[in-house]
């Protein structure tokens, strides 16, 4: 299993905001490999972990991590973007969102967008916490974010720590460009 440069930073960013996680209810879309929903679980979150559906080698992913780091009653469920589904439906309310390094592939924003629109829309004071890994100056997800009704502020990551090279003892995120967004819905639109 390998844990991508922008999980461990939301993961910091998490550890830095503990004390605003007890009893929340939490959603980590495109888990793989779990490590914020993890460290938000064992911050005292409710976690739900979710990933594609269409991938059930990811959803084993979030199984092993939940076993392995002693935490059995974490609820995992598939949920592919772009679609809605009877699970996602199923949810219940929630407080945050998490995302690390999902909007990896242009061509997957779109779905992405989709899928916390309407659980915004549901949840209207949610926010998505998400980093994400600059790749290119092309891509513009803040004319996205105006697309789909939504805001975002940019989080330095000085402001909690993970503007380093190496965070929790590890070579993560090493030289990577990672920025820090919490998404949430326009303040015109609430």
């Amino acid at each position: 299993m390998y844990i991508w440069p922008c999980a461990v930073v939301l993961a910091q960013y998490i550890w830095y905001h503990r004390s605003n996680l007890i009893g929340k209810t939490v959603l980590e879309i495109g888990a793989g490999v779990s490590l914020p929903g993890i460290v938000a679980a064992k911050c005292g979150a409710e976690v739900i972990l979710s990933d594609s559906s269409e991938l059930p080698h990811c959803l084993e992913n979030c199984r092993q991590s939940c076993q392995m780091n002693d935490l059995p009653n974490i609820h995992i469920t598939g949920l592919t973007w772009g679609q809605i589904s009877p699970e996602l439906l199923a949810l219940p309310a929630l407080d945050i969102i998490l995302a690390s390094d999902v909007f990896f592939e242009p061509e997957d924003f779109e779905d992405i967008l989709t899928t916390v629109y309407y659980l915004v829309q549901r949840n209207p004071h949610v926010q998505l916490w998400t980093t994400y890994q600059v790749r290119s100056a092309e891509c513009s997800l803040e004319a996205l974010l105006y697309k789909w009704e939504l805001q975002c502020i940019h989080i330095p990551l000085e402001s909690f720590g993970a503007d380093k090279e190496h965070l929790a003892e590890s070579a993560l995120p090493g030289r990577h460009t990672v920025e820090m967004m919490i998404i949430s819905l326009a303040k015109n639109v609430l």
